[in-house]
């Protein structure tokens, strides 16, 4: 019976941290969308101040998470690992149910972007977890003691976790769960549906002389026509939710959105224009040589023009020349949606997305000619699964060390 006791609570603490440790890496993976999820935290406690810290305070809680994970599958430092964990979840649960009453718009974030759940799913998922936690500790003499060697496993494995850590915040995520992800269609020049009313419009049909017409509720025709049905159709020019729309605007806010959906179109995004004048000679060198080898280079910047002249001053009158000709303007989030890596470039082919590439990791000339020339169904199945690949087998890797180890 005690056997089966102590079983069941392993079973209960493994369990716990399966998903804290899924939960931690999936937000580690992407350490930008993980400080926007914790902005949206720090602006529900009323805690905006804090949002220039609020990326570190993201990655720092994430790794915590997976830490105290670690050390519920591995079973070291059992009871010390039990307190920690409900502590954190403690909070959390509270924090959730915060959530299920006041009802903000904002996303949980407990898996980052891969896995969206509403208040009340991640609120009664919490509670499963605070009770399987109680479950694991309750009573404490019973949590049994850990195998010496599963002491180098968890070292093994948060070394691992805390590279993983520095690659991420690096560069850009190795699997992209936004909607600007590889093989994305880019829709341009279309209205967007806020919602399913707005993509959608009455028509009523009148009859005279033995003609038939169709007429909007803004032109309905005189009392010699008569009425015979209505119906609902679909706006014309309006697209769906969910397409892909990256608005680009010049300096006249004159909207420009087939620019990067016809051709090959390689832009640099960025999102945060208070950049050294070193980051902004290297974007000024990238778009000379994609335009040199034949793509249509695009500099979006989410600023104004007052802003930007005032950001490119320390430029010399060349450079600042050169990034104004190819200098156009969005949005923050979305180009911090479209590529986390601030000056990062995205590759556009006849409005699909192809690939990204963050600040540092730049195509060079050589790359470019080979990118232009290339195949671009082969370069999306190709970065796809790399990234794919290796994320998976990063998992594989942690969970391998921690069980077997």
């Amino acid at each position: 019976m005690r056997y089966l006791l102590l079983r069941m609570k392993r079973f209960c603490g493994f369990i716990t941290g399966f998903v804290f440790v899924i939960s931690g890496i999936l937000k580690l993976l992407d350490p930008v969308g993980t400080g926007l999820i914790m902005d949206g935290y720090l602006d529900f406690l009323h805690l905006g101040f804090l949002g220039s810290l609020s990326k570190v305070l993201g990655v720092t809680f994430a790794f915590a998470e997976t830490v105290i994970g670690t050390g519920l599958i591995t079973g070291i430092w059992r009871k010390p690992s039990a307190i920690a964990a409900m502590a954190l979840q403690g909070f959390f649960t509270f924090l959730t149910l915060l959530l299920v009453i006041f009802n903000p718009t904002m996303d949980c974030g407990c898996f980052g972007e891969a896995v969206h759940l509403t208040h009340m799913q991640t609120f009664i998922k919490n509670i499963i977890l605070c009770v399987l936690l109680a479950a694991y500790y309750f009573p404490p003499k019973l949590l049994g003691h850990n195998k010496r060697r599963k002491y180098v496993s968890f070292a093994a494995v948060t070394a691992s976790v805390l590279a993983f850590t520095v690659y991420s915040w690096m560069y850009i995520p190795l699997v992209d769960f936004t909607d600007y992800k590889p093989a994305a269609f880019l829709s341009a020049g279309h209205t967007y549906a806020t919602s399913d009313e707005d993509a959608y419009e009455a028509v009523f049909i009148y009859e005279k002389d033995g003609v038939t017409e169709r007429f909007g509720l803004d032109d309905i025709p005189d009392s010699t026509w008569t009425f015979v049905s209505a119906e609902t159709v679909e706006k014309d020019g309006v697209e769906e939710k969910g397409l892909t729309h990256l608005p680009i605007y010049d300096d006249t806010d004159e909207q420009l959105d087939t620019l990067a959906s016809e051709g090959k179109v390689m832009i640099v995004s960025v999102y945060k224009p208070e950049m050294k004048k070193a980051r902004w000679i290297q974007t000024a060198d990238f778009l000379e040589r994609a335009s040199e080898n034949g793509f249509t280079a695009l500099l979006l910047a989410a600023s104004t023009p007052e802003e930007m002249d005032i950001a490119l001053k320390q430029l010399t009158a060349e450079t600042k020349a050169m990034l104004e000709s190819h200098l156009y303007f969005s949005d923050y989030k979305t180009l911090l949606t479209m590529n986390r890596s601030n000056a990062g470039v995205t590759y556009f082919s006849d409005g699909y997305l192809i690939s990204k590439w963050a600040r540092r990791t730049m195509p060079d000339a050589e790359a470019l000619k080979q990118i232009y020339n290339g195949d671009d169904t082969e370069t999306v199945i190709d970065k796809s699964t790399k990234g794919s690949l290796t994320f998976q087998g990063f998992l594989l890797y942690i969970f391998a060390v921690m069980l077997l180890l």
